[in-house]
């Protein structure tokens, strides 16, 4: 967890205090180096975790959503039957047709709404697990840093392209819609293509090609 990776860097930070106060030059270089894998392989840590909880609130928040309208719709039938078993052999044989008809169409919506919520959840399931194989990718050839935002975004920052000043960032933020589209809510600085490429994601759902093109074009307007 977070708080377990803060203590334990705390408690690196204090080791390395009182270690510098008894040894020498040659065990602290040493110490510098296994210090410095530690932290790296805590960032890892960090960045997993992160790409973990980035699924699990996508999951999480459409089944809450499509549960709420099961729930709402298994409340209205219910409610129908209720009325259907209080109907006395006495009354009209319409009436109960009628009351019979409209729990078999909430039956049917019912369906309706969970095979979509199944659909729904698949398509979000795989749309996450290409992000997370694509990540990887990303940062070891195309120089990339991937953040997690507010309002559950992301956030891709390319570095290494202005020749002179390698550090500048061009970035640009991520979200997936209601209907489960990539969507690019920002760009910096702005491309007059991006709009072009976040159609053709769309309808090629090939994500690696996506970020690879917005990165050429972030290179081409660096020689402008």
């Amino acid at each position: 967890t977070e708080d377990e990776i803060t203590l334990f860097e705390r408690d690196m930070k204090e080791f390395w205090t009182e270690f510098k106060s008894v040894y020498g030059t040659e065990q602290i270089n040493q110490t510098l180096t296994l210090r410095d894998s530690c932290k790296e392989a805590i960032e890892a840590l960090s960045a997993k975790w992160t790409k973990k909880l980035k699924e699990g609130d996508l999951m999480i928040d459409k089944i809450q959503e499509y549960n709420s309208e099961i729930l709402q719709q298994n409340k209205c039938i219910s409610e129908k039957e209720e009325q259907l078993a209080e109907i006395k052999l006495n009354q009209e044989e319409e009436q109960q047709k009628k009351l019979t008809d409209s729990i078999q169409e909430l039956k049917e919506e019912l369906a309706k709404q969970m095979e979509i919520l199944s659909s729904k959840d698949k398509a979000v399931k795989e749309k996450m697990e290409r992000l997370c194989k694509s990540k990887v990718l990303f940062e070891e050839c195309l120089g990339l840093e991937i953040r997690r935002i507010h309002n559950e975004q992301l956030q891709f920052i390319f570095r290494h392209i202005d020749h002179k000043d390698p550090d500048k960032p061009y970035t640009f933020t991520l979200s997936i819609n209601e209907q489960g589209d990539y969507e690019v809510t920002s760009c910096t600085p702005p491309l007059d293509c991006i709009a072009e490429f976040q159609l053709k994601v769309r309808e090629t759902n090939n994500f690696p090609a996506f970020v690879a093109n917005i990165r050429k074009a972030f290179t081409a307007l660096s020689y402008k």
